[in-house]
């Protein structure tokens, strides 16, 4: 008799909790997806999947360079659907397909997206016409990464110049994009993402200029 009462007390407890987690996606499906959450994702718990990312995929690759490109990947997949969201917030049906605009648009609204504000900084190279930086000073996802010291060369900000990609060929403007750690004083995370435009890019570039 006491074991199936035990059971039943199991059994709805199982309920109730089925019942909340239902609320819950309801909730979540309910939510305008037009306008930003003050709900926003805590950093601590987002550091403790991007951690689980990089482990995951540090244990099927064989070196650093593919670790970077493993994390460049799942950022791809994950900035094609950021470049949906912004659209979509953004009001607006014109898609950047010129240089300079597509790098404000992701120096603004997409850093404002996915960290809550600007990039730092927005420089062209001085030595390559086809190459741009964007600078975050404190990545919020470095936060809580440690990097060994056999690995001094890994740059986990792989995952966002992957969503950077992603992003600049969803404007029509396909470039190699890379992640550099670059210290300065009072900035140990200091990251900069390296666009290098393919040379198609460019030549469109100067056409359009030049029609002017």
């Amino acid at each position: 008799m006491a074991t199936n009462t035990q059971a039943q007390t199991q059994a709805q407890s199982l309920m109730k909790l089925d019942n909340k987690a239902s609320k819950r996606s309801a909730m979540l499906l309910e939510q305008n997806v037009s306008r930003p959450r003050r709900d926003r994702v805590g950093l601590s718990a987002f550091a403790f999947l991007f951690a689980e990312i990089i482990r995951y995929s540090q244990n099927r690759v064989l070196g650093i360079q593919e670790l970077e490109a493993k994390l460049s990947e799942v950022g791809q997949r994950v900035g094609v659907r950021v470049f949906e969201l912004a659209m979509w917030r953004e009001k607006t049906v014109h898609r950047e397909t010129r240089v300079l605009q597509t790098l404000v648009f992701i120096n603004t609204v997409v850093w404002r997206v996915l960290f809550d504000k600007q990039a730092d900084s927005l420089e062209r190279s001085t030595e390559n016409d086809d190459e741009y930086m964007i600078t975050d000073n404190e990545p919020a996802i470095l936060k809580y990464i440690s990097v060994p010291k056999e690995m001094t060369s890994f740059s986990p900000g792989a995952f966002i110049s992957g969503i950077v990609e992603a992003i600049a060929c969803c404007c029509q403007c396909p470039a190699r994009v890379t992640s550099h750690v670059v210290p300065a004083d009072g900035l140990p995370l200091r990251t900069v993402i390296l666009l290098k435009f393919d040379s198609e890019v460019m030549d469109r570039e100067k056409q359009l200029e030049a029609s002017k």
